[in-house]
């Protein structure tokens, strides 16, 4: 696989680009090699610009679940450019998003827009403290809720990648402000608010993590949370940035039976493009300005290219379930049989191949995998054609337009690599 031109690009890039990129696990630092520069998408496939062809499985780490160029969101960009790019005003199409949203997750009574995934969860947490009256959070290791300054506390994703501090630039009293505990430990969680409960505004959690790998919520882990919260006056905040409308129509909420105070979601609601909301109860939503003292707001919030694309895809999943049918048998059959030495984790489209021998239930078993063989397989796929998400520590993703074909050809190029690699 010839990747020339993307050298030239990376180093062109490295100029004017702290390490080449505008996001840290693209630079390829923990499996080494060339990034391929991105050329195009179409449905289930990349094209990057040495004309080197792949079958994505990172898919913008998850929001594509109908694929790259999707025809119901193009067409909704379409005619969204005929209108205008920005307004910085109401638009009607912003309700019309957020009657999906609350359609789709009941638990979202009221539903603020925002820019991204980590704007959603840091105005979560600021909505949570003004509401209780109350500072401390609870988060847990590995799991990653944007770089929000209190919560870059042993998130997982690209510091996990990187083996980076993980407060770096970041103030002790901010920090401090979090407790972090290991995911899926009841026990934990229980002490943790006999301690300091009423000291506790909010338990933030990936209820399918997704920034230390795919890691599922143990039986029990997520009902724990919901009853310790409510004893405690507390509140719940799913962050379903990469699992809603993806793991269901209403998310993980709606697969495990679990109703949060407060959700956030990413740019799924977007269509791929950058977008964000969160929501949860009127009453905790209508502290919000204008209706209320805490304050935030956002200059392209509710963006109309992003709100036309997000409507689109919100209501053709709506309209066609059977698409998570079809990704749930596809995800099956890409998990079936791994050899020894393998663990694989998987919640519907979401996937992780981790290269361990042991149960991957938390930060601690995730980091026990073997990276330097991760790195030598993610290569030998990448040269096969497969695109993974270039760390041990990230999820991978299913689209409808994946196919059977390309199921079993990425099956049969990892089997080429297990049976040399023993």
């Amino acid at each position: 696989m010839k990747l020339a031109r993307s050298q030239s690009l990376l180093e062109r890039a490295e100029r004017y680009i702290p390490g080449g990129v505008n996001s840290p696990v693209r630079a390829f630092r923990s499996v080494g090699g060339t990034p391929p520069f991105i050329a195009r998408g179409a449905g289930a496939r990349l094209f990057d610009v040495d004309g080197n062809e792949y079958i994505d499985y990172v898919l913008s780490w998850g929001p594509l679940i109908l694929g790259h160029r999707a025809a119901p969101v193009a067409e909704a960009l379409r005619e969204a450019l005929e209108c205008g790019t920005s307004f910085g005003a109401p638009t009607e199409r912003e309700i019309e998003l957020a009657e999906a949203i609350t359609l789709a997750v009941p638990s979202m009574q009221m539903v603020r827009l925002v820019n991204s995934g980590t704007e959603a969860t840091m105005s979560a947490i600021r909505a949570a403290r003004g509401f209780t009256g109350r500072d401390l959070i609870v988060k847990f290791e590995g799991c990653y809720h944007g770089h929000v300054d209190s919560l870059l506390v042993k998130a997982g994703s690209g510091i996990a990648t990187l083996g980076l501090p993980d407060t770096a630039g970041v103030p002790a009293a901010f920090a401090n402000t979090t407790i972090t505990l290991p995911y899926n430990s009841i026990g934990a969680v229980q002490e943790t608010f006999r301690d300091l409960g009423r000291r506790i505004a909010a338990v933030i959690v990936e209820p399918v993590a997704g920034n230390m790998g795919c890691v599922p919520p143990s039986a029990g882990f997520l009902e724990c949370l919901r009853e310790v919260t409510s004893a405690h006056a507390s509140l719940l905040i799913l962050d379903e940035v990469m699992t809603g409308f993806r793991v269901s129509y209403g998310g993980a909420q709606e697969l495990y039976g679990i109703e949060p105070d407060l959700t956030t979601l990413g740019k799924v609601i977007g269509g791929g493009l950058p977008v964000g909301a969160y929501g949860g109860r009127a009453d905790i939503m209508l502290k919000m300005a204008p209706t209320g003292p805490i304050y935030q707001a956002g200059t392209l919030s509710g963006n109309p290219l992003a709100v036309a694309a997000g409507l689109a895809m919100l209501r053709h999943l709506r309209a066609h379930p059977e698409v998570y049918t079809r990704m749930e048998q596809m995800g099956a059959r890409l998990a079936a049989n791994p050899p020894a030495g393998i663990t694989v984790n998987r919640v519907g489209s979401m996937f992780t191949f981790f290269f361990s021998e042991e149960p991957v239930t938390d930060y601690a078993s995730a980091k026990r995998s073997d990276t330097a063989r991760f790195g030598r397989f993610f290569h030998h796929m990448l040269e096969r054609g497969i695109y993974l998400a270039p760390s041990q520590f990230e999820a991978g993703f299913l689209s409808s337009a994946h196919t059977l074909e390309d199921i079993d050809r990425t099956v049969a190029a990892a089997r080429e690599f297990f049976e040399k690699d023993r």
